[in-house]
């Protein structure tokens, strides 16, 4: 049997009603491809038939002992892959198999390939999509350069790519955001690829609206000021500085004289562009005296 080129991962969590069918869709993507691979599946503490469903399939299970989140799930699997390029999908029946030989191709010159959805298909959908749109746009002006998909659950990775933000990375339906991001704001090569987005076909969706909305959006600030913190101190000092100048010149106009509230104001202004500078060159220091910081070799759990 010749050795696996790439690696398929699938995090699971009372997927019983659907893990089958995506098992058997992308076994047959890639074996018409004639692309050799390896299959895991993460058992993510199901407590319906997800475990056995995939040990009758043939496939490597990994089991969790209690439900983690699926960013966990997706990290046990990149840990135990045997190869150094990695395709991570939901057990769902939402994202196709069709397209993961050509991501495999387009993977050849860069770090890390995403399925970009063409649509929204998942629960909650009316609000999702303006959350997500939202998000979507700060993450772009964060990380400086367009996103068309932010947390597609559909995506290639090169797994000595991935593992030096093993540190950053979250347990929570955040990982494809931050990991997203991380990349980009290290100049790591990512391309997207479009993709078909479907509704899920069992089980019941573990996102919650409010809390995976919040954490999407604090751990991106968070993965920004690891990286590029800059992108957040500079215009907070300039809208501060700019509402201080305003608030100072209507009082000289009025008062011919300026307050202690508009020098606070614009004292704040200069306080947070130095922080932000001072976080910038901390960022600087700790690339040159660690490359890949946080990263060691962790245990894969059982």
């Amino acid at each position: 049997m010749p050795e696996p080129q790439v690696s398929v991962t699938l995090p699971a969590y009372n997927e019983g009603a659907s893990l089958l069918d995506d098992i058997k869709n992308i076994r047959s993507s890639l074996e018409r491809a004639g692309i050799p691979y390896e299959f895991i599946v993460i058992d993510d503490g199901s407590t319906d038939d997800t475990g056995e469903i995939a040990r009758k399939a043939g496939v490597q299970v990994i089991r969790h002992d209690r439900n983690r989140g699926v960013g966990a799930a997706r990290k046990t699997g990149i840990l135990a892959a045997k190869t150094d390029f990695i395709i991570t999908s939901d057990a769902d029946g939402t994202y196709p198999a069709g397209p993961i030989p050509e991501m495999i191709r387009i993977a050849q010159d860069c770090d890390m390939v995403i399925g970009a959805r063409k649509g929204e298909k998942g629960t909650l959908s009316l609000l999702r999509k303006p959350a997500k749109f939202f998000i979507r746009k700060l993450a772009s002006y964060l990380a400086g350069t367009p996103i068309p998909d932010l947390n597609s659950g559909l995506r290639g990775i090169r797994k000595s790519a991935a593992l030096k933000y093993f540190y950053l990375l979250p347990n929570s339906h955040s990982w494809e955001s931050t990991i997203t991001l991380a990349f980009l704001c290290n100049s790591q090569r990512v391309r997207y690829l479009p993709i078909d987005y479907f509704k899920r076909s069992g089980g019941v969706s573990s996102f919650h609206p409010v809390k995976d909305t919040y954490n999407y959006f604090s751990l991106m600030i968070r993965t920004i000021m690891y990286f590029n913190p800059l992108r957040i101190f500079l215009p907070v000092s300039i809208l501060i500085f700019l509402v201080g100048a305003v608030k100072s010149t209507m009082d000289f106009i009025r008062f011919h004289s300026i307050g202690g509230m508009d020098v606070l104001v614009l004292l704040t202004s200069l306080l947070i562009l130095i922080a932000g500078l001072l976080a910038d060159l901390l960022v600087v220091l700790l690339r040159k005296l660690d490359p890949f910081p946080g990263y060691s070799t962790p245990h894969i759990p059982k």
